[in-house]
């Protein structure tokens, strides 16, 4: 049995237009399903709660990255093999795993049944699959995910660039502070930072490859921290990130390390796989191949 949890409003809709098309193919191959709708945040999370006491091939996320991780957080550390079937604005944990946009294919990945163990990042109870985003980087996540340009980009199908425009909307609210880095043990202190991203895959905001490096199994985070810059340094050098070319800029440290932990002054937001968790002071631990997928 594939058990389905779909998210009706990801993507401005996208979520159940792309779930009436898996219903008709599920259909056609004769496929044992079922299927539940996310009504409110988090109710993904006790909907797979009732799924894992049942005899289960995968758990399957119709959604975009925020459906994912609610999905995701319910199966950390268990046999169920989560399935992704992408249908958000941004899909970047499906450009990550090299999952197909193209529903019917993502549909014949999930069938074959081939799985694999990925790495996730855990903050307090929660677990995060794609790029944990500090300062900045949650502001511009909090200033998204209420967009009204964001709806409106969806439905003309330029989702990606929602989050560029989010972060020219930030650039105006947010002010750089003073933070000190602790990276397995080591710390380190770093003035006027604008954000921090704790990376277990390379992209986020839709394909922003923000540590180009970063690889989901091999026990590591990558991280990037962009300091001492100005706002119309930042403004020039943000477009080299599509391509992970910003690297190399003298404001932008990398940094690998298994636990990350972070203080800033004043406190400053967290978000990770797009969803605003907490503020820091904040401790991201890497848990090795915690989740299986396909």
């Amino acid at each position: 049995m594939y058990y389905f949890v779909v998210n009706k409003i990801s993507g401005n809709g996208k979520g159940l237009k792309v779930w009436k098309k898996v219903e008709k193919l599920l259909q056609e191959k004769q496929v044992n399903y079922q299927v539940r709708f996310t009504e409110r945040p988090k109710h993904a999370v006790e909907i797979v709660k009732e799924f894992s006491s049942k005899a289960c091939n995968a758990v399957v996320a119709v959604g975009g990255d925020g459906t994912i991780h609610d999905v995701a957080n319910g199966l950390i550390h268990s046999n169920i093999p989560l399935g992704i079937i992408p249908a958000g604005s941004g899909n970047d944990l499906a450009r990550a795993l090299d999952i197909p946009m193209d529903y019917k294919r993502a549909l014949e990945r999930i069938l074959r049944g081939k799985k694999r163990k990925m790495d996730v990042g855990k903050i307090g109870e929660e677990y995060c699959m794609t790029v944990t985003g500090i300062g900045f980087d949650g502001k511009v996540a909090e200033i998204n995910n209420t967009a009204k340009y964001k709806d409106l980009l969806n439905l003309v199908r330029l989702g990606d660039l929602s989050y560029g425009l989010s972060v020219l909307h930030a650039l105006f609210q947010y002010r750089p502070v003073r933070i000190q880095l602790k990276i397995d043990g080591e710390v380190q202190s770093f003035s006027n930072v604008w954000f921090i991203a704790i990376a277990n895959t390379p992209n986020y905001g839709g394909g922003i490859k923000i540590c180009p490096d970063a690889c989901y199994d091999d026990g590591l985070f990558d991280i990037c921290i962009v300091h001492s810059v100005t706002k119309w340094e930042l403004l020039r050098t943000f477009p080299k990130a599509y391509k992970g070319k910003h690297v190399s800029h003298p404001s932008v440290t990398m940094i690998k390390g298994k636990q990350v932990e972070i203080i800033a002054e004043p406190p400053i937001i967290v978000q990770s796989d797009g969803e605003i968790l907490t503020k820091t002071p904040v401790n991201v631990t890497i848990q090795k191949e915690a989740l299986l997928i396909m």
